[in-house]
């Protein structure tokens, strides 16, 4: 699995897959369930990670990007998606010029 494909990946379980990623990335588990495990973060002098367990049908959208670990609980079928490019309302209407200046001012803000 890669940071930029949706192509499925079959673990075993234990196993631990590490990928790098961009804010915004989804882990789709098709079949069992894993734990994803954040990128390091410091709290003060100390440096946590995030751990949660997706199961089958569930998503998990990473909050940062960075380096994740992705590991099987059971035997698990995952699937990595890109975070969706954003949306171009170039040539459009006033109102749909409205409405990209308004999300890209809330990405900003996120």
């Amino acid at each position: 699995m890669t940071s930029e494909s949706s192509e499925i990946t079959c673990l075993q379980p234990g196993q631990t897959l590490r990928v790098a990623v961009d804010e915004g990335f989804a882990v789709r588990v098709v079949e069992g369930s894993v734990q994803v495990v954040s990128p390091p973060t410091w709290f003060g002098e100390n440096v946590f990670n995030v751990k949660s367990t997706v199961r089958a049908e569930e998503l998990h959208v990473v909050e940062r990007g960075g380096w994740i670990e992705i590991v099987a609980m059971s035997a698990a079928r995952v699937q990595g998606l890109p975070r969706p490019a954003p949306v171009s309302y170039v040539n459009t209407s006033r109102v749909g010029r409205l409405v990209q200046l308004l999300t890209d001012g809330l990405a900003l803000k996120g």
